[in-house]
């Protein structure tokens, strides 16, 4: 990958979207950083002449289309998108509410896919580029207290690997990033949304859920900077990888995934080959 290429970056105003766009930066790139508040996108970033900032609320088709025409306009191109804008709706499936479920799919889920469905003309023109969506380790394994969260994760997974077979023909690539727990503002109050809905059976488990998260933001393992660097070099392959785990927390979560996979594969198996027609 050469320096000329150009990273549209959603989410850029914090998080891991802020690394990823510093990372872009020094390693010589054009990088379109955008973000609801692009003051703050621009504050935080800091000036740079390969730096565009703009508006944009992945939500938001009208947002969606001014900022890749801009980002198109500025530097002529979009060559790696990356999807890392995004949210976190925490509790348990029967407090949270349906309006605020639809809220998590709509940021994690179909935000993307806004964004995605824009950049993609400009990519199959140039019969190059590559769309990098930041899932999670959630996106491969449930969890208590994350069933809405996992559920958009798990829904971007499928709708990249899905979308990996549509557009290789035109030379676009794909990958999909499942991060474990980072030292991003995830876990922090104003990144969290909590239930609307409070029900006493699930009282206890969420006080010691949300103090147990609470204890443990800002003091995850994983670096940003490091996966923002090492992002940049997955990115330059000419065959990036169509899955990245990223961390060792991350690993040996999907390890164990594959593992109970295999044990629920064998365990039925008999059953599960006996299904044919006996004429077939």
């Amino acid at each position: 990958m050469t320096n000329n290429k150009v990273w549209f970056i959603t989410g850029a105003g914090r998080g891991m979207g802020v690394d990823i766009a510093k990372a872009a930066l020094a390693a010589g790139y054009k990088v379109v950083a955008t973000g609801r508040n692009p003051e703050k996108v621009s504050k935080v970033i800091g000036e740079n002449e390969n730096l565009q900032v703009v508006k944009l609320d992945i939500t938001s088709s009208t947002d969606v289309e001014v900022a890749v025409k801009t980002a198109v306009d500025c530097f002529g191109t979009i060559d790696v998108l990356v999807n890392n804008a995004g949210n976190f709706y925490a509790g348990y499936f029967e407090e949270l509410s349906p309006a605020q479920i639809e809220k998590q799919l709509a940021t994690n889920l179909i935000g993307p896919m806004n964004v995605t469905r824009a950049v993609l003309p400009v990519m199959r023109k140039a019969r190059s580029g590559h769309i990098i969506s930041i899932s999670s380790i959630a996106g491969l394994v449930g969890g208590e207290f994350t069933s809405a969260y996992a559920a958009s994760k798990f829904a971007v997974e499928g709708w990249m690997e899905s979308l990996s077979f549509e557009v290789e023909p035109f030379g676009i690539k794909t990958t999909i990033v499942e991060p474990g727990f980072f030292r991003t503002d995830l876990l922090e109050p104003e990144s969290r949304t909590w239930p609307e809905l409070t029900i006493d059976d699930y009282t206890e488990r969420t006080e010691k859920t949300r103090s147990g998260w609470d204890s443990m933001s800002g003091k995850q393992g994983g670096d940003p900077s490091k996966l923002a660097k090492a992002l940049i070099k997955i990115a330059s392959q000419e065959e990036p990888p169509l899955r990245w785990i990223a961390g060792a927390d991350a690993i040996a979560a999907a390890e164990q995934k594959v593992a109970d996979l295999q044990v629920q594969i064998n365990a039925y198996r008999d059953l599960s080959t006996s299904l044919a027609y006996e004429d077939a």
